[in-house]
């Protein structure tokens, strides 16, 4: 079933299309997604003209409007479907969870997984953590390295609400994967952490064996 709202927006987004623009914005991307080529200040710019003649959808709808977006092969759209769940994500009902799954799974690259793990997953799991053990704890152990990276950065932004425990644990379970997008994580996380314990940090960095890469990152700002 079509999504009327996702559909104008698509419309609305596709007639300011720069292909000039495209070829470099895709090249940065490694040619991983076509691009319409909008760069983001007037994707943004667009998006808000777009929603003053428009209602906002809200709820199931907005996730519906969210998920055809991200259907779309143009990166533009994918950005934008973050950008709507981000907005009225602490109004999000528990099962939104689940399309936040679909969506690190789907069209997967570090610009738009990040994005979800750390905003729109973090906030997710804040509001309701009890899901913690159902999604995070089970993406760690899974076979999609997405979903085990957002499971290491879902809590980049909790601070002292961090469970430093839970991370470490995480990190324990990966960090002999030669994958660099786990490597980097895995420092990213703990860099971040750094900021709120920095001694919690060296100390578990000094004996975890982690790779070159995840220490270099992890201990980037203390040394």
């Amino acid at each position: 079933m079509v999504n009327k709202c996702a559909a104008a927006f698509e419309a609305w987004l596709r007639e300011h299309a720069d292909p000039e623009q495209a070829e470099p914005m895709e090249a940065y991307m490694r040619n991983q997604f076509p691009f319409l080529g909008i760069r983001n200040p007037e994707r943004q710019a667009l998006t808000r003209e777009f929603w003053k003649a428009n209602p906002l959808p809200k709820g199931d709808e907005l996730c519906e409007t969210a998920l055809q977006l991200w259907s779309l092969p143009e990166r533009e759209f994918h950005y934008t479907a973050m950008s709507l769940l981000e907005k009225f994500g602490k109004h999000a009902s528990e099962r939104h969870i689940d399309v936040l799954e679909t969506l690190v799974t789907q069209h997967s690259w570090w610009d738009t997984v990040d994005f979800i793990a750390s905003h729109l997953i973090g906030m997710q799991l804040s509001a309701y953590p009890q899901l913690v053990t159902d999604y995070p704890d089970r993406w760690i152990t899974g076979d999609n390295m997405w979903l085990r990276r957002s499971a290491i950065l879902y809590q980049l932004k909790y601070k002292h609400s961090t469970d430093f425990d839970r991370l470490t644990d995480y990190i324990e379970r990966c960090k002999g994967e030669s994958e660099f997008f786990i490597r980097k994580a895995i420092g990213w996380a703990l860099r971040e952490y750094a900021k709120t314990d920095a001694g919690a940090v060296s100390r578990y960095v000094a004996t975890a064996g982690l790779s070159p890469l995840s220490e270099k990152e992890a201990m980037k700002h203390l040394r």
